[in-house]
């Protein structure tokens, strides 16, 4: 269903798709690359802006300390999740920096030019942010909860107490069901996985049709 408040100025179809932490929506996105699709990324949005030289990350050290940097001067993410996570006003403040400037990158990206048929915003926080209102459609990457802590585990080396704290952050599974336009299973193999994008890649063509 095409969102009438997308905010972004772009002609193109733009799909929103989201999911929780370890439901594999970076392999969803690597496999609409793969056939042709612009994919912009709002977790590489979301590094970029904290760079360092970068303001915000001059901000977030004045103010949680110089012991938020690492040696290097880069961010130490480790450190500030656990502060985030354990410190509900400490992660308003930092979301109320950082979101802005993501979505102001988002935009951008979005709006470039493009021989992609169609555009692909993936984002973990879609539906918790109003990034959603930059989407026509809402793509939803499914696994189970027990999945998404396996997955989760294996690529991120966290304990699931971390990563049950991060899925608490987020949209609950039904809730996000419920939200979305199309839907993504993925709790089989990969070529069961290629088929849905496969399947839904051509639905999206049809839809960016003039």
């Amino acid at each position: 269903m095409k969102n009438e408040t997308t905010l972004v100025e772009n002609k193109k179809l733009i799909v929103g798709l989201t999911g929780g932490i370890g439901s594999g929506k970076s392999e969803v996105s690597r496999r609409f690359q793969i056939r042709g699709v612009n994919v912009v990324d709002a977790d590489e949005m979301a590094r970029a802006v904290v760079e360092p030289g970068e303001p915000a990350l001059a901000e977030i050290a004045q103010h949680f300390g110089a012991d938020i940097l690492t040696t290097t001067g880069e961010l130490d993410r480790a450190q500030l999740r656990v502060i985030i996570f354990s410190s509900p006003e400490q992660k308003q403040w930092l979301e109320s920096l950082l979101h802005p400037l993501i979505n102001a990158r988002i935009r951008s990206a979005l709006e470039r030019p493009s021989t992609s048929p169609y555009a692909i915003l993936s984002s973990p926080l879609l539906l918790e942010t109003s990034q959603h209102t930059l989407v026509d459609r809402i793509l939803v990457i499914d696994a189970s909860e027990d999945l998404q802590v396996t997955r989760a585990s294996l690529r991120d080396s966290n304990n699931t107490a971390q990563i049950k704290a991060i899925m608490a952050t987020q949209l609950s599974r039904e809730a996000r069901l419920q939200k979305a336009d199309d839907i993504i299973h993925n709790h089989g193999d990969l070529l069961e996985l290629d088929t849905q994008v496969e399947n839904l890649h051509h639905q999206y063509l049809l839809l960016s049709k003039p």
